[in-house]
C-alpha cells in the first residue's frame, strides 16, 4: 500500500475550493479520510471518503461494530483529532485550519460531549459537575445557577444536585453527564456509546431522554452506537 501523509492546512485552503458547503448544515464532512500508518508498507484506514450532511435539529445515529471507525469519526467531527484528508464544517466553520486554542474553544463553545463511561469527576457534586464547563467559559454565577437548575430539572435530577458520583446509579450518572453536555447550550451534542454501560431498561430510558431533548430544544445530535 501507499504511504499517506496528513494535509498541512496549505493543502486543505487550496482542497476547500473543490467542496460546496451547505450553509444551512450543523455538521458537514467531505471525502473524510483518516489513514493509520503501522509500517512501511501498512495502512489501515478507520475513515475513507465519509460524506455526512446533518441540518439543525435532526438527531443521527451512526451504527456499527467496534472497530468500524465510529469513535475515529466524533473525535474527528468533535475537534479532537484532525482527519488525513477531507473537511469537516461545524455549524458553518471549518475546522481543518484552526489552531489548538480556537479548536478548545469550539469544543467550548459549539460541542457538548456524552461519553460512555459518563467522565464525571468524582469529588464533585452532581451540581458542580453540570456547573464546570460554564466555569471554564467564564460565565456569570447567576447565569451558572439558572442552567444548572434548568437542566438538572429538565433530565429528572433536581433531588440529586448534593449528590456525589458514587451516591448515583449507572443512569443518573450519565443523566448528570447529559445535563453538563447541555450547560453551555452547545450547536451539537456528540453521543459517543452513550448506554453502552447501562442495562437494557436505563439504556432505553437514556436514548428516550436523548430524543426528548431533540424534540424539545431542537437540539442537534450524533449518536455513535453498536446497538440496533
Amino acid at each position: 500500500m501507499v504511504k499517506m501523509k496528513s494535509k498541512t492546512k496549505a493543502e486543505l485552503k487550496t482542497a476547500e475550493n473543490h467542496y460546496n458547503a451547505d450553509p444551512n448544515a450543523m455538521i458537514q464532512t467531505f471525502d473524510l479520510t483518516k489513514a493509520y500508518n503501522m509500517g512501511e508498507r501498512i495502512e489501515i484506514r478507520a475513515l475513507d471518503g465519509i460524506n455526512i450532511d446533518i441540518k439543525k435539529g435532526e438527531f443521527v445515529s451512526v451504527m456499527g461494530p467496534s472497530g468500524s471507525g465510529k469513535t475515529t469519526l466524533l473525535n474527528i467531527i468533535g475537534a479532537l483529532d484532525n482527519p488525513t484528508s477531507g473537511a469537516v464544517y461545524i455549524d458553518r466553520m471549518n475546522i481543518a485550519y484552526m489552531n489548538d486554542m480556537e479548536r478548545t474553544n469550539l469544543r467550548l463553545e459549539k460541542i457538548g460531549f456524552i461519553f460512555q463511561f459518563y467522565n464525571l469527576v468524582p469529588v464533585l457534586s452532581t451540581y458542580e459537575n453540570v456547573e464546570l464547563p460554564m466555569i471554564f467559559a467564564n460565565k456569570p454565577e447567576n447565569i451558572r445557577k439558572k442552567t444548572v437548575e434548568r437542566f438538572l430539572k429538565l433530565v429528572g435530577l433536581s433531588d440529586r444536585k448534593d449528590f456525589l458520583p458514587s451516591e448515583l446509579s449507572g443512569g443518573e450518572k450519565q443523566r448528570v453527564a447529559i445535563a453538563r453536555s447541555l450547560s453551555n447550550e452547545p450547536a451539537i451534542l456528540i453521543a459517543d456509546e452513550p448506554t453502552g454501560e447501562l442495562d437494557t431498561k436505563m439504556g432505553m430510558e437514556i436514548i428516550q431522554l436523548l430524543h426528548d431533548l431533540n424534540r424539545e430544544l431542537n437540539q442537534t445530535i450524533l449518536m455513535v452506537t453498536h446497538d440496533p
